[in-house]
Order: structure tokens, then C-alpha cells, then sequence
């Protein structure tokens, strides 16, 4: 949807950039580090981002900050600079209002290894099960690493299973965390969403974010540091909500007088964290160090549910004469910590470490009620404790041979790691079953997880590997790479990986790759169950169970045991340098996934209430999940990115092009079991809504160009998004949501050495995706949906100021 209205302070940022000098890129970095020696994807110690055998981008800590980063949220960064990763801000989502998955490639967030300087980051203990993006998966919690630690971000746009174990099937992201002996850094930052809202015909000011961060280093010894550092970040909610027309069921003499007010909530709900961070390396003689980092985030979050009308019986008017909106309350503490040795022994090099993460989520309400109870129900709940735990050991050895021009690094390894996960029953009140038996059971908007509901589960994979990358004089570099890894639940897998890259020019090289690569299904997706009240996009309320499948209910529904996901990865790329301004990289890629693990389609309705009653005796279910092995997929895409720096003006001009296309087919999607079918032919355990989720819910195209220039007092940036078309499809009613423009900009001043200001804004244009349609906004309600990168919450501006020392 085009709106052409600009603010002043947005004319006024768009004035400081108007003259082609004055602009930047969204991959800044590929641009300025190409020179720069890569630690991910290779075991070769000398390669280069454009003499990488695979696509990899690589993101400093300057890049990060210039890109606008809303709160210090370090997945908005990515967002903002990565084409081929996308970072939706999802509402009403359960989970996802809490914990934001990141996909690549737009495949599953779960399908993205995270590394922090090199080792395996732990994911978030809470299971995403409402969300559109994401949905069913367990993702790393970017937003838990504090922005303020990164140095720089090596991602890898290919399969590297045999490199770096299950999961790294979309890609790989290797965050490395800042490591200078001295100095340090002080920043705090401020922003505030101003925008024109057209649903309800207002301009809204909100959504005001503050962050300060801080962070200082010391030498140790003789090429040593300690690093430490700390965030604090604040960000208060935005609503896009429109005018309640009120569904035709709940209208009555009473429900009606709510009508015409925003009773539902679209957008960010607030968020307040407490984040640390510390990097040290001591040196041990002349050959050896210890290292140690970890990172700890505290966060208090907020979600939105859907509102319980006046009079009904999800409500007593005596506690909410007015009905109500419960809303979710995330407190999530997220820990990791990696310590070790690392070092020479004779011609090889070792690193032997220990690494340890968790993520313990409480999930709470408030403004609730458990309407069986009656009107004397508590109206706080807690729903349920979810944690998540690994730890791992690791030993790693390296060695280089050199046989004239040709140069050789063979790497040979083992790793074992344990994992954990455990859920925890929420208050009594929150899933008790009270007198008043016509009314809905449990707290509303989440009911507790029952004592039947609790997992705990664990298992040991260990896995053993070996790689060798080789250059053959200039012109032939090659990995080659093999690990084989062992599920105490799933049996093992013995996964590879092929890479070349060839200079067939002076400046023009070739380069491909083949793997193939596995991931293990999650304990939480084989042991996660919840009991949950609210309603479904038809507006109808419904209290439904997530199985497992393990669960008898679910067996007897015609879950089986979870087989892995394994893919089959291939890529041909093209890159080209001409002197020192112009680079060029072109991948296509194609990816082969068998097995995917979805959620199934929510099975509703009169026959499977009264089956598993009359087969279990559990009354009053109405909607039913669990995990299948849904379909295979198929990925074909293409990205490209481009970069071309220059002196201008007395200052340095970078301008950056990039562009993402990736799309997913489904083949051999599961049937339907006889079970299901035997309860109501017209069952589907994986159709329309699912199938949606996993190919066009997600934009298949994502371009961008930025520009930057700058001189020693001076940083002017520009950036233009272009975010694809996005598809909502629930088979009742659909409605593909067309590509949408953003324009971010920022000016950054340096009034001493080590003092600077800054005044930015994203999406200065104030561009909304389009207006849903009738059969999909709910009576008004919820005007704009969740799936375009742009979001909803319009224009945002801020300032930063900045003290190095």
C-alpha cells in the first residue's frame, strides 16, 4: 500500500542524504572486509570473503550499529543487512510475541546453526506454537546475545552439517564476540514510533525504545585481555489495532456497547532486559592460552491474546464488566558460557573446551480468568516453566602441510554433547476444572501445563569428524569435509560436504558445493504437550491439546515416531573482483529436504471430542496437534550481491547491492492416517494452512541497496529495502499481501575523537503492508497481518550518542 506522507523529521534526514555521495549499503561490510581472513565454513586460515568455496557475508560491529538497530535487538540488525534472512515481528502469536524466530533461505528457524565465536549456541526452551513463521520450532533467541559484544558476524549461506553438526542445513551463523585488550565504549540510544495509522485515521506516537550499553577491556600478561561488558534496554508497545465491529455471535445489547473501541492489540508488546557479556583469553607460555566467554540475558516480555467480550462464557461481568483482554507475560533467562584450551603441540593445534547453555522460560498471564472456577477465579496465572540445557565437549586438532604451492590444513575432531529439556505444571487454578461445568476450563489465553502435560527428557549425541582444505597454487582452492554423529534416540548419520572454487580469469572465479546434511528432531518437539483455551481465526473459541506424540491420545489419532530431517545441498556460484572497487557474487542453490517436522493442521470438531472421551475419557477436547513428518521440500533460489567503493568528496563512497530469491515446493506430503480418518472421513492431518506455513508465508524475494559516505567527522548512510510478496492462506479464505518499499537513513556526526551523535529513522516513508481483507481481519480488528518484514508499526526514529575511549 503506497503512503506517500513523509514527517519533517524524515524530509529532514532525506534532505542530509539527497546527493549521490551521501549514501551506504546494506552489506557494508562485503564491501570494506573483503580482505578479511573468514573462521567459518573452511578450515583454511588464509581465505577471504570472495575466495570462500561457499557464499558467506561477513557484518562488523559498525555495519550492526549503522543499521538502525531497534532496542539492540541484534536479529532487526540482520534483518536490515542480510537479504536472504528474514526476522518477523509476529503479535498475537503466543510464543512468538516472546521469542522471534530468524529463518535463512526461507527455511525453518531451527534449521539455522548459531555459533558464538565458533561453538554451538543452545536454543530457547519455548516451543512457538501459534505463530505463522516459525510455527513448532524451537529457535535460537538472538535478541539474547547483546548487540554491544559482536565484533563481527561471519553467516554462511550454504548446508554444513559435516562441518559443524546437526542443524546447519539453511546456513550458519558465526558470531564473533569484540576481543581488544584496551579501550572501550559507552553508547545510549533513543527511538519512537510516529506514525500515521490509516484503519483508525490517527497519527500514534509509541512504541519508545531506550538502550544504553557499555562496555571496557584490559590487557593480560603478554597479549592477553578481559572484556566485559553490559546492556540495558526498555522498549514500550506499539498497537495497530482498528475499531471492534464485534463478530456477529457475540453481538448482544451488552457486547455491543464495546463496540466501535480498539479492544484487541496488533503489534510489539514491551520488553525490558538486562544483558552481560565477557571475553577473555590468558596466556600459558609461549604456545598455549585459556579462553573464556559467556553471555547472560534477563527478559521481561509482554504478548497479545484476543479479547473476551462482556458476556459469554469465557467471562464473568462481575470481574470484567467490560470484558477483557488477557495479556501473556514471558520472563525468560538466558544463559551460555564456553571456557577452554587452545594452543600448539608440536605441528598440530589443539582446542579442547567445555561449553554449557540453557534457557529457562517462565510463561505467566495476567488479566485473566479461569471461567469454570467462577467469578471468584484468580486473574493472574502461571501457565507453565520450559527449560532447555546442553552441554558439550569438544577437541579439536589442526594441522597445515605445505608441498610447494600447494598449501593443505587437515582438521580432525570429536564432540559430545548432552541435552535437556524439561516443562514444568503451571498453578492449579490454571488448568483446574471448576463447578461451573458450561464454562471453558482453564485460564484463558493459555491454559496451564497439567501435571500430565510435564516432559523430561534427554540424550547424548557424540559425533567424530575430519576436513581438509587445500589451495592448489593460485588458482584451485578445495574443502572437503566428513563427520559422522550419533542420537542416543535417533541412530546416526554420516554426513559430507564437497566445495571448490576455481579462478579461471584474473578476477573471475567459479565455485559450487555438495552435502549433505541432517537434523535431529528437538526434545521439545518429540516430548512438548500443552493444554491450551483461546480462540481460532474463525473467531470460535476452542480448548485444544499440543500432544506428543508419544502421548496415547495422539497415537490412537495416528502420530508415529519422528523420523530425522535430511537434505540433500548443492550451489554454483560466480564471483568477480576488478581491482580494488568493484566485487560481484552470483549463487544459485538448490536444497532437497526429506522429512520435514511441522506441526499437524489443528483436527476439530464434534467426532473428536466425543472419540477421545469415549476412548479416554477426557472430556471437552475440541482441537488436537502433534508432530508429523509432514512432507519433503524442495528450495531453489538465487542471491547476489554487489559492491563498488570510490573516493569522493575527501571522503570514502560505498555503494551495495543485494538481492535474495528462494522458493519452496512440497513433494510426497503425508497422507492422511486411517485412524483419523475412521473418526471423520473428512479429516486432513496436513493440508492448506500447513502447506502455507512452510512455502509462500514468507517472502520469496528480499532486495536492497544501501550507500555509504564518509570522512573523518562525517557518516551519511542510506538504505532501500524491497520486501516481497508474502501469502496467508488459512483454505477458507486467503489473500496475498504485495511488496512493500522501505527507506532507512541515518547521519552520524563526530564532534571530538571520541564523541558522536547520530539521528536515524527506518521506514522513513511510513509504508504499511497491505490493509488484510474482510475474511481475514477479523471484524476490524486486526486491519494488518504479521508476515511482511516491514511490519506494522510504521516510521521509526532515533538518536545515539557515543563515547569511546
Amino acid at each position: 500500500m503506497s503512503r506517500p506522507t513523509v514527517s519533517p523529521l524524515a524530509a529532514a534526514l532525506l534532505l542530509a542524504i539527497s546527493t549521490p555521495a551521501f549514501a551506504q549499503s546494506a552489506t557494508t561490510s562485503e564491501a570494506t572486509q573483503l580482505d578479511n581472513v573468514i573462521v567459518t565454513g573452511t578450515r583454511a586460515r588464509d581465505r577471504t570473503v570472495l575466495e570462500s568455496t561457499s557464499p558467506i557475508d561477513v557484518l562488523t560491529a559498525e555495519d550492526i550499529r549503522r543499521a538502525g538497530v531497534l532496542n539492540g535487538e541484534l536479529g532487526s540488525a540482520l534483518q536490515a543487512l542480510l537479504p536472504s534472512l528474514n526476522f518477523p515481528r509476529q503479535s498475537n502469536s503466543g510464543g512468538a510475541d516472546h521469542v522471534r524466530p530468524a529463518q535463512i533461505r526461507g527455511l525453518a528457524p531451527d534449521q539455522v546453526l548459531v555459533l558464538v565465536n565458533g561453538k554451538r549456541r543452545h536454543t530457547s526452551a519455548l516451543v512457538s506454537t501459534s505463530s505463522k513463521i516459525g510455527r513448532g520450532n524451537t529457535p535460537v533467541d538472538f535478541n539474547a546475545i547483546p548487540v554491544s559484544a559482536v565484533k563481527r558476524i561471519e553467516v554462511l549461506r550454504d548446508g554444513a552439517g559435516a562441518l559443524y553438526g546437526s542443524d546447519a542445513v539453511a546456513g550458519v551463523v558465526n558470531v564473533i564476540l569484540e576481543d581488544g585488550a584496551e579501550g572501550g565504549a559507552i553508547e545510549a540510544s533513543y527511538g519512537v514510533h510516529h506514525t500515521d495509522v490509516e484503519p483508525i485515521d490517527q497519527t500514534l506516537t509509541d512504541g519508545q525504545t531506550s538502550f544504553l550499553s557499555a562496555h571496557v577491556g584490559s590487557a593480560i600478561g603478554d597479549g592477553g585481555f578481559f572484556r566485559i561488558g553490559i546492556e540495558l534496554k526498555n522498549r514500550e508497545a506499539t498497537n495497530r489495532a482498528g475499531f471492534d465491529q464485534v463478530p456477529p455471535w457475540e453481538q448482544t445489547p451488552i457486547n455491543d456497547t464495546v463496540a466501535g473501541q480498539r479492544n484487541y492489540h496488533l503489534g510489539d508488546g514491551e520488553s525490558r532486559d538486562i544483558s552481560g557479556w565477557i571475553n577473555a583469553e590468558i596466556p600459558l607460555g609461549d604456545a598455549s592460552e585459556f579462553y573464556a566467554f559467556g553471555t547472560y540475558n534477563q527478559r521481561d516480555t509482554e504478548g497479545a491474546n484476543w479479547f473476551r467480550y462482556p458476556e459469554g462464557g469465557p467471562n464473568w461481568p462481575e470481574v470484567y464488566p467490560n470484558g477483557y483482554r488477557p495479556v501473556s507475560i514471558g520472563e525468560n533467562l538466558d544463559i551460555g558460557g564456553v571456557a577452554g584450551f587452545r594452543g600448539q603441540w608440536g605441528d598440530w593445534d589443539y582446542d579442547l573446551s567445555l561449553n554449557h547453555g540453557s534457557n529457562a522460560f517462565t510463561y505467566r498471564l495476567r488479566d485473566s480468568l479461569n471461567a469454570s472456577l467462577g467469578p471468584t477465579s484468580p486473574t493472574r496465572f502461571k501457565v507453565g516453566d520450559y527449560e532447555y540445557a546442553q552441554t558439550l565437549a569438544n577437541l579439536d586438532l589442526s594441522r597445515v602441510f605445505d608441498s610447494g604451492d600447494n598449501v593443505h590444513v587437515f582438521a580432525t575432531g570429536a564432540e559430545f554433547r548432552f541435552e535437556q529439556y524439561e516443562t514444568g505444571a503451571g498453578d492449579p487454578a490454571s488448568y483446574a476444572a471448576g463447578p461451573f461445568t458450561d464454562r471453558p476450563v482453564g485460564s484463558q489465553a493459555g491454559g496451564g501445563l497439567t501435571p500430565q502435560d510435564e516432559a523430561d527428557l534427554d540424550r547424548d549425541v557424540a559425533s567424530v569428524y575430519a576436513g581438509l582444505s587445500s589451495s592448489f597454487g593460485d588458482k584451485l582452492s578445495t574443502d572437503i569435509a566428513v563427520r559422522y554423529e550419533h542420537y542416543s534416540d535417533f541412530g546416526g548419520e554420516l554426513t559430507g560436504k564437497l566445495a571448490a572454487r576455481y579462478e579461471f580469469a584474473p578476477a573471475f572465479a567459479l565455485r559450487g558445493s555438495l552435502s549433505n546434511n541432517f537434523r535431529a528432531p528437538s526434545l521439545a518437539q518429540v516430548g512438548f504437550e500443552s493444554t491450551s483455551t483461546g480462540y481460532n481465526f474463525a473467531g470460535q473459541l476452542v480448548q485444544g491439546r499440543l500432544l506428543s506424540v508419544n502421548n496415547p491420545i495422539a497415537r490412537a489419532l495416528g502420530a508415529t515416531d519422528l523420523d530425522p530431517e535430511k537434505s540433500i545441498n548443492a550451489s554454483l556460484g560466480f564471483t568477480s573482483r576488478i581491482g580494488e572497487r568493484f566485487d560481484l557474487s552470483l549463487d544459485v542453490f538448490h536444497i532437497e529436504i526429506d522429512n520435514r517436522v511441522a506441526l499437524s493442521e489443528a483436527i476439530t470438531g464434534d467426532a473428536l471430542t466425543d472419540f477421545i472421551d469415549d476412548t479416554f475419557g477426557v472430556p471437552g477436547v475440541e482441537s488436537a496437534q502433534f508432530f508429523v513428518n509432514a512432507a519433503d521440500t524442495r528450495t531453489r533460489g538465487a542471491e547476489v550481491v554487489a559492491n563498488w567503493r570510490d573516493d569522493l568528496a575527501g571522503g570514502q563512497l560505498v555503494l551495495s547491492g543485494a538481492y535474495s530469491y528462494a522458493k519452496t515446493e512440497l513433494r510426497n506430503i503425508v497422507a492422511t492416517p486411517s485412524e483419523l480418518l475412521a473418526i471423520d472421513p473428512g479429516y486432513v492431518l496436513f493440508g492448506t494452512e500447513e502447506t502455507n506455513t512452510l512455502t509462500d508465508a514468507t517472502p520469496r524475494t528480499r532486495a536492497q541497496f544501501t550507500s555509504n559516505w564518509n570522512n573523518d567527522v562525517w557518516n551519511l548512510l542510506a538504505r532501500v529495502q524491497r520486501h516481497g510478496s508474502a501469502r496467508r492462506d488459512f483454505g477458507w479464505a486467503a489473500q496475498t499481501y504485495g511488496a512493500e518499499w522501505q527507506l532507512d537513513a541515518e547521519v552520524e556526526y563526530r564532534f571530538a575523537r571520541q564523541w558522536s551523535v547520530a539521528l536515524g529513522g527506518l521506514n522513513l516513508t511510513d509504508q504499511y503492508p497491505d490493509l488484510s481483507s474482510e475474511d481475514i481481519f477479523y471484524f476490524g480488528n486486526l486491519p494488518y497481518d504479521v508476515l511482511s518484514p516491514i511490519g506494522s508499526n510504521g516510521a521509526y526514529y532515533y538518536a545515539r550518542v557515543r563515547y569511546t575511549f
